[in-house]
């Protein structure tokens, strides 16, 4: 029952524009790859490119505008980059329509949608801890998490059979328009929201702010072991997603239904481990919850490299990655609890921008890595080698958990901004 607390009304809000916006980029899901070889008729190397290009440039982009988003109130922050996102996702079908539209336009695309991605993820998460007490917090973020992977189990087979109805660019449109119903649904949480620590006396941003987010992460005993765990894993697993559809509908003869199918119905997992996060976290303690989930997580991705065809690799893949998938729900939610928990107000969105640009540098670069490795050695090797490195990296989890270092959230009341 703690885990269907009301979170009050500005929270509902929060959440549906989150939902809303989750779902639309679900839809979208690999859209851009399928309009660069359907319309623009691109070869691997060039959707390799979009891929990567997108995650690095957009990630070097919003290196400054962590310590930007920092000192300036959250919500007309979120509110523009949804309205950014909006505009910037709404010219691909503009210029399809026209006749005009490039590889360079969705190059562009990409870049400015994954750097305004990571302004609104920080500013959100700045927000949401001044919206919710401090005790909720776990149950906040588990609902997001629950909708993620919801989103995730619904959206690409939807989108997909949209494209063949409907045509390449109507997920772009529909990707589009959920991220204007995001920023309505912010713009309805209403009240007023104070002013950020630092508004007047030091406006400029100061070189020293760029890096102050790593330099609270490296400085936190408990936020270091996590940073690196959660970029060395997300890296690995998300290097060896390419090689596993190479692997899977080339060499195995996998139809692209039993492809969507091996991944999209695991993520039940990731709805279940969400919604499990609050009670073990309340029965077993956080550290704990968090060790095992982020143990156990690692132990799954090394079985896809024995996938073989038919129904016996069908299973194979749904098992391996229900595990995979229902670990990472239950893991997630508490990592993004203990990084507010352990951080100070006026660092949340410096510490949130700089964590996301490292995730996207270090996923581009494994990424890149990984393809070559593959094209050296296979893609079984590649993604067995993957799973190998993956069964270390609990040795980077923190052994102890030790007390947040902004003790005032401890005490904070429930009084939030847009809650009077």
């Amino acid at each position: 029952m703690t885990g269907r607390r009301a979170l009050g009304r500005p929270f509902g809000w929060l959440w549906a524009a989150f939902a809303v916006s989750a779902y639309g980029t679900s839809l979208g899901f690999g859209a851009f790859p399928l309009i660069a070889v359907l319309v623009l008729h691109c070869g691997p190397a060039q959707v390799a490119a979009l891929a990567a290009t997108g995650r690095a440039v957009g990630a070097l982009v919003a290196v400054p505008l962590g310590p930007w988003v920092e000192f300036r109130r959250k919500r007309p922050v979120m509110i523009a980059t949804d309205l950014i996102r909006f505009a910037a996702l709404m010219s691909v079908p503009a210029a399809f329509a026209l006749g005009r539209l490039s590889f360079a336009q969705l190059l562009v695309v990409s870049v400015v949608v994954a750097s305004a991605d990571i302004a609104f993820k920080a500013a959100n998460g700045t927000y949401l801890k001044a919206l919710v007490p401090p005790r909720d917090l776990l149950v906040a973020n588990g609902r997001f998490e629950a909708t993620t992977w919801t989103s995730t189990m619904l959206g690409p087979p939807l989108g997909g059979a949209a494209i063949g109805l409907f045509g390449p660019v109507t997920t772009v449109v529909a990707n589009a328009v959920s991220h204007l119903l995001s920023a309505l649904g912010i713009r309805a949480i209403g009240g007023t929201e104070p002013p950020p620590a630092r508004t007047t006396g030091a406006p400029r941003l100061r070189a020293g702010d760029l890096l102050e987010g790593w330099r609270h992460i490296l400085a936190d005993p408990t936020l270091r072991p996590l940073f690196f765990n959660a970029i060395t894993v997300n890296g690995l697993i998300m290097a060896s997603e390419p090689l596993l559809a190479v692997l899977l509908l080339d060499g195995l003869g996998f139809a692209p239904w039993q492809y969507g199918l091996v991944f999209a119905a695991p993520c039940v997992g990731g709805l279940i481990g969400s919604r499990l996060a609050h009670p073990l976290a309340a029965r077993f303690g956080r550290h704990k919850v968090m060790l095992t989930a982020g143990a156990l997580r690692a132990c799954w991705p090394l079985g896809l490299a024995f996938v073989q065809p038919g129904i016996p690799g069908i299973v194979l893949v749904i098992v391996v990655q229900l595990g995979l998938v229902t670990c990472s729900g239950l893991f997630n939610p508490v990592l993004a609890t203990y990084r507010l928990d352990h951080t100070a107000p006026d660092r949340v969105a410096r510490t949130l921008s700089a964590w996301s640009i490292s995730s996207s540098a270090a996923i581009a670069a494994l990424t890149a890595l990984w393809g070559l490795l593959a094209a050296v050695t296979g893609p079984r090797i590649a993604i067995a080698l993957a799973g190998v490195l993956l069964l270390a990296t609990p040795l980077l989890l923190p052994r102890r958990g030790n007390a947040p270092r902004n003790k005032l959230d401890a005490d904070r009341g429930a009084a939030a901004p847009g809650t009077r």
